[in-house]
């Protein structure tokens, strides 16, 4: 079987599996138990993926050469900072890695301990 043709298989799988893998772990909420998570756990959880993001990212923009007419300056040290910053909220904004949506689990999971 084509390695592309099983990759999308086992994302369907794993796509399907999700509602109850997530009501499993507590996640399944609100009234009508549609698998949502509250807004302010969502919202820790896609902040600390964006962090993370944003750590992961630095290393690739800390050599870049911007010598030129237009380039360098302490300036543009500041701004590429603030840019891989939204490059990483941006990310997790629109899906990231993965690691909110684990990160939401675990936080449900901590509070069914305490609580």
């Amino acid at each position: 079987m084509n390695s592309a043709i099983a990759a999308q298989l086992q994302s369907a799988r794993l796509q399907s599996s999700l509602p109850s893998a997530m009501a499993g772990a507590g996640i399944a909420g609100g009234a009508a138990g549609r698998g949502e998570i509250s807004p302010q756990i969502r919202e820790a959880a896609e902040d600390f993926e964006a962090m993370f993001l944003s750590e992961m990212f630095k290393p690739m923009f800390e050599n870049l050469k911007t010598d030129g007419m237009f380039g360098g300056g302490e300036a543009e040290k500041t701004y590429r900072g603030m840019l891989v910053q939204e490059y990483g909220k941006a990310m997790a904004q629109s899906g990231g890695i993965g690691l909110a949506d684990q990160i939401a689990r675990e936080m449900l999971k901590m509070q069914e301990v305490q609580g």
